[in-house]
């Protein structure tokens, strides 16, 4: 089992590259690089730009509640059921029309076996 770190490792899997090129092609290649493996110079990409990139105009929480939702292999009404939030109501968060407050993230966390602060 491997130890907890603050900084989960983001290298693994991963291979260093280097190659010669024409001097005319290497922006070219950069930008190439960029679209397959697209991430700052350690590999790694801001929680901002990977919402902006795959779920552009939509609030991370309406991400989070549909993701976690699915996870569990719920529907919005079999949720609604569980926590007593009217399924119109999660529909709406899940579509960014609601927000959330402290009280609706707690029950839904709990149904969803997640923090709560996920939501928030």
């Amino acid at each position: 089992m491997q130890a907890h770190t603050r900084k989960h490792p983001t290298d693994a899997g991963l291979v260093p590259l280097h190659f010669m090129v024409h001097p005319v092609n290497v922006e070219r290649i950069k930008k190439f690089v960029e679209a397959v493996e697209p991430g700052d110079e350690d590999g790694s990409i801001s929680l901002d730009d990977f919402f902006g990139k795959y779920f552009p105009g939509e609030t991370e929480t309406a991400v989070c509640l549909r993701g976690s939702r699915a996870r569990e292999g719920l529907t919005q009404k079999q949720l609604s059921d569980l926590t007593g939030i009217p399924q119109r109501h999660i529909s709406e968060i899940e579509t960014g029309k609601r927000t959330i407050g402290k009280e609706t993230a707690r029950k839904l966390a709990a149904a969803l076996n997640v923090d709560y602060r996920v939501f928030l």
